[in-house]
């Protein structure tokens, strides 16, 4: 399908395309304008971003810390760099991966889930993220992959989604987000159909809510997911729920309307994006939760322009 490229767009993808990171030019070629360039898909692993994630890897594969650190375990670094196209045969990355698996799988791990009342209290954006990843990295068939997948399927509460609120009565949105699309990469990996039909019902979970709005007032049910962050971690904000249901097809459901609107609001004069808050600190700061990589913190920013004309485009108004 092709743009739509009125000036505004036109001077986007220029500058995304302008990015120093091979994964930005290489995706924004493949995504928004349909072309698949191996020279920056072969650069990716040279780029400042892929490099910082990747560095001081130990030799157990992860990176001196828990896996799920914030913001500097394997769990965190891998989806950021699958983010970014990582190829799927590096060595390196799969040893990361492994590391993820193997404490997500461990008895330890598993022998602390919960049920109460009937329902699984899982912070499931944990196996969710894993599977998206082992999925982008060709590991959907080892056994703790699929292990980690039927546990989300039986694990799912009937209105679709999941929670690890130990009073929660609902599906939480930050919990679901990461499973519908971990189940739906690793579906589109395996051609699972539980797997497939576990993540069009999660999908409901957003879609009934119009992505950000009370089913009983109508009203936003809260300002922080009208916000745009990068990288959004395990919390969730209406451009990261758009952009997983673009991956299911779904940016162009009726429901979304209100949330691509949203999206248009946002958009700079110059045909830019630029985050609402962070939930990262710039790596060297000593703050707290400094992320191995400096996403951007002033002016408009790239994965979140990327992001917002991909939905759009997926949703047909670009």
């Amino acid at each position: 399908m092709g743009l739509v490229v009125d000036d505004r767009t036109r001077l986007a993808i220029g500058w995304l395309l302008e990015s120093e990171e091979p994964a930005v030019r290489y995706l924004t070629r493949r995504d928004l304008l349909g072309d698949d360039d191996p020279d920056d898909r072969g650069r990716i692993l040279d780029g400042p971003w892929v490099r910082a994630l990747l560095a001081g890897q130990q030799e157990d594969g992860g990176f001196g810390v828990h896996p799920y650190s914030k913001w500097t375990g394997a769990h965190w670094r891998l989806v950021s760099m699958v983010e970014l196209a990582i190829p799927a045969e590096h060595r390196v990355v799969r040893r990361a991966a492994e590391r993820v698996l193997a404490w997500l799988t461990s008895d330890g791990h598993r022998g602390r889930i919960a049920t109460v009342d009937g329902l699984t209290r899982r912070c499931a954006s944990q196996e969710g993220n894993a599977i998206a990843v082992a999925s982008r990295l060709g590991m959907a068939n080892d056994p703790r992959a699929r292990l980690l997948a039927e546990s989300l399927i039986g694990w799912q509460w009937p209105d679709g989604g999941w929670n690890c609120d130990e009073q929660g009565t609902m599906a939480s949105v930050h919990e679901t987000l990461a499973p519908m699309w971990g189940l739906h990469e690793y579906s589109a990996a395996t051609d699972d159909g539980a797997a497939r039909e576990a993540a069009r019902r999660a999908a409901e979970v957003f879609l009934t809510r119009r992505l950000f709005r009370s089913r009983r007032t109508g009203e936003p049910v809260r300002k922080e997911w009208l916000t745009f962050h990068y990288p959004p971690y395990w919390h969730y904000d209406v451009l990261q729920g758009l952009l997983v249901l673009g991956r299911l097809g779904l940016a162009g459901d009726p429901r979304t309307s209100d949330a691509l609107d949203h999206v248009e609001r946002r958009r700079l004069k110059d045909g830019r994006w630029r985050p609402g808050s962070y939930w990262w600190s710039p790596p060297g700061s000593g703050k707290r939760q400094q992320d191995v990589v400096d996403w951007g913190r002033s002016g408009p920013n790239r994965m979140i322009t990327l992001n917002a004309l991909r939905v759009l485009k997926a949703a047909r108004r670009i």
